[in-house]
């Protein structure tokens, strides 16, 4: 792609005469007398349009169609056309010749102009003597209504990525596409391409005045045709910028837009979707297995799988695995891998590294249609500053905020949106609807919320501005979070949209109208980081730390939280999984089969990052594959087996899921063991209870007694040290029957004996 040079206007006329067009003689300014056979009024006129002339020749005019195509509409008698590179210009079916004017690129035509079809074919052939044919774009009228201009205005267009970007289009049967933008700040602003050598001169937009929006409608251009949009500052700079609302862009690193005709693609998952508006997903059992496709699985010389492909690999697992639902990190497009999908430049793009947006609805469908979720991690918290991307677009902070401390995050090098600008707000909300609405996702994990709702995260004291009542709130976001919420869950019932927070913001996860933010569910932080910090001491040390498995019950309720395990507990040297445990091998596949236990009973609903399933060694790197290898050890394969258990166990047992988010459903047995570093709780639904009893020591508990609601006989369902997962195979693996002895506040109770570093899961017999 060619790198675009700074033009200065410099006059075309100089008393009767205009600027010749050959590269050279423009380039020292020579200039040749006007044809003579050109009406007298014609030639006096185009003298007048003088500076309108050098603005067009040297891409610097704010309203082109004022001087280009028919100009009866400004009472002239002639059309005329701009065409550099043209050796001649023919016009109409009858193909009558054009005259240019001196030796410039400028052609004119003043032949019975009355008598001309509205939409006049143009023959060119260029200085190489090769012809072709199009449609004068500057013969279109505005295409853009003024209500989607106004709605747009307004923050309140939920569709605006139907309007903006690049859409095929068919005008008075004439096939081509309609490119717009929003740039108000700019001066000029030009669709360029390979059909034009991505010449900023040859395709110039239409102005739609105060809404800041350009169009153009440039006939006979097809579908996969690259472009971008070339922008003229207030500065009288210029930059090429990827559309901002393209539904694909090139394979990285190279960065133009893709156009694409509106998807027909056939879906076959409507008895999901219709199933998906009628669920009450408060109470179903929800399993995210969070995922990077790029380095999941590959093929064999290492490259990418196409998303169809991976869409057949991965059902296949999770079916085996038993997850409800698949989270996919942002594969919105992209242009640096490393950053794993957050730094965004394409909100309504599926990243082309995998194929198509097409092949990426059949990856959705395909999961659809075997009763799996899909979910996609999604980033409205900022963007990055490559120069084809959002940062300052039209050559001002139109996307950011000018000021860096309220425009920027200084920990990630990137900028951060302005909330406040109605057409900002717009463009992200209408990304979070294109997601639900034209890919079928069912949910959104929105990432980096508490950096969106605090003015002063990651800053120091000195480097934030306070809101205008001196706080530290973000109120535009906050009101573009509430009215994310509002707007998806009102369209999209029974989709989720699901917070990344971890502050103690409050009412994370209630409804708008009481003063929430109106999050369907929110990652419990708090829950996740004090247990890995109790995981992490040596058994013999933690009955000193005791209360951080309990401490979380008491806020649990307060909102509906996600357990997460993700991506980012197993980077930047926080060790995998499997060796954030302490002890020998032994202790550390034990200790990573109780954490499983522990997670998949406690109330709240579920997350769990690839490769995590089987206890990769490895921390995560987004270069490789999982280490798929390590399956054909006994231990790794065993806690692959003891997670699809797992899976199952939550899925099928109702006590484990209804009530996740309700006190109704849990209630202790014992959380004051201490001592012996013991849990046990109840799990209860409407008419069934589970006990959960956890040993966080490598020592095997004979004889343990614990409360039972009533006298019968409890099976044991569940023992993470089940030899079937590589575990010692202790503990109560049977029947155990309730004696009538009173412990714990409970009228009976369970004599048991505790394997080591070990959960039992059990349920009285019908």
């Amino acid at each position: 792609m060619p790198t675009f040079v700074h033009r200065t206007c410099v006059p075309v006329f100089n008393n009767s005469y205009i600027m010749s067009s050959n590269n050279a003689k423009r380039n020292q300014a020579t200039f040749m007398p006007v044809k003579t056979s050109l009406k007298n009024n014609i030639t006096s006129t185009l003298k007048v349009m003088q500076a309108e002339l050098d603005k067009i020749s040297h891409a610097c005019h704010h309203e082109p169609f004022s001087v280009l195509g028919n100009q009866t509409a400004h009472q002239r008698e002639f059309l005329l056309f701009y065409s550099p590179d043209t050796d001649r210009l023919f016009i109409g079916k009858k193909k009558q010749p054009t005259q240019r004017l001196g030796n410039s690129d400028f052609f004119v035509y003043s032949q019975q102009v009355d008598q001309l079809e509205e939409h006049y074919l143009l023959t060119r052939t260029d200085t190489s003597g090769i012809t072709s044919s199009h449609h004068d774009p500057y013969s279109f009228l505005p295409q853009i209504d003024d209500y989607d201009l106004h709605l747009f205005s307004a923050g309140k267009h939920l569709h605006i990525y139907r309007i903006l970007g690049a859409h095929p289009k068919t005008i008075d049967g004439i096939d081509g596409i309609l490119f717009a933008v929003w740039a108000p700040n700019a001066t000029r602003v030009s669709v360029v391409g390979d059909f034009n050598a991505w010449d900023g001169r040859r395709h110039p937009m239409r102005s739609r005045g105060g809404s800041g929006v350009w169009e153009l409608f440039i006939p006979g251009l097809e579908n996969d045709t690259l472009y971008k949009f070339e922008i003229r500052s207030r500065e009288q700079t210029t930059v090429s910028k990827s559309d901002p609302y393209a539904q694909q862009l090139e394979l990285r690193p190279r960065t133009a837009s893709v156009s694409k005709a509106d998807s027909n693609f056939n879906w076959q998952d409507d008895t999901w979707m219709q199933a998906r508006a009628q669920s009450d997903w408060l109470h179903a059992p929800l399993s995210i297995y969070e995922c990077h496709l790029g380095s999941w699985q590959r093929d064999d010389n290492h490259e990418f799988l196409n998303y169809r492909e991976l869409a057949h690999r991965l059902v296949d697992y999770l079916k085996d695995t038993g997850f409800t639902h698949i989270e996919l990190l942002p594969i919105t497009e992209h242009p640096l891998d490393a950053s794993w999908g957050y730094q965004t430049t394409g909100y309504f793009a599926p990243t082309s590294r995998f194929g198509s947006a097409d092949d990426f609805r059949y990856f959705v469908d395909y999961f659809h249609q075997h009763g799996i979720g899909v979910l996609l991690d999604w980033v409205p918290a900022h963007f990055p500053k490559d120069e084809h991307g959002l940062a300052r677009f039209d050559g001002s902070a139109l996307y950011e905020h000018e000021d860096p401390r309220r425009g920027e995050h200084r920990d990630w090098g990137t900028l951060i949106y302005n909330y406040g600008r109605n057409e900002v707000k717009n463009f992200l909300i209408s990304s979070a609807i294109f997601w639900l609405e034209e890919c079928h996702l069912d949910g959104l994990r929105v990432d980096a919320v508490a950096s969106m709702l605090y003015l002063d995260y990651s800053r120091d004291d000195n480097d934030w501005i306070p809101n205008q009542h001196g706080g530290n709130e973000n109120i535009e976001a906050i009101e573009f979070l509430r009215e994310l919420n509002v707007v998806t869950h009102d369209r999209f019932p029974g989709t989720m949209i699901m917070a990344e927070e971890s502050t103690a913001w409050p009412q994370v996860t209630r409804p708008t109208n009481i003063g929430g933010l109106g999050f369907s569910m929110k990652w419990n932080m708090g829950w996740m980081h004090d247990t890995l910090n109790y995981f992490s001491n040596d058994p013999i040390h933690r009955h000193y730390h005791h209360d951080q498995l309990t401490f979380g019950l008491l806020y649990l309720f307060s909102e509906n939280f996600i357990l997460p395990f993700s991506h980012d507990e197993v980077v930047h040297g926080k060790s995998s999984m499997l060796y954030k445990m302490p002890g020998d091998e032994w202790q550390c596949f034990a200790n990573l089969r109780l954490l499983y236990t522990y997670t998949f009973t406690y109330p709240g609903k579920k997350l769990l990052f690839m490769g995590c399933e089987f206890a990769q060694g490895d921390e995560w790197n987004h270069d490789k594959i999982l280490d798929w290898y390590v399956l054909q050890y006994p231990q790794h394969a065993g806690i692959k087996n003891l997670v699809s258990d797992l899976n199952n166990l939550y899925k099928q047992q109702t006590a484990l899921h209804k009530y996740d988010f309700d006190p109704i459903g849990f209630s202790w047995i014992d959380c004051h063991d201490t001592d012996q570093s013991v849990l046990s709780y109840m799990r209860k639904s409407d008419d069934e209870s589970i006990i959960v009893v956890l040993n966080f020591t490598p020592v095997i508990r004979d004889n343990y007694r614990i409360g039972a609601p009533e006298m019968g006989d409890y099976e044991v369902i569940f023992n993470s040290d089940s030899e079937y997962y590589t575990g010692s195979n202790k503990g109560s693996h049977s029947v155990i029957t309730a004696e009538n002895t009173a412990w714990m506040n409970l009228p009976a109770s369970l004599s048991l004996s505790l394997p080591p570093l070990a959960g039992l899961v059990l349920k009285k017999k019908s």
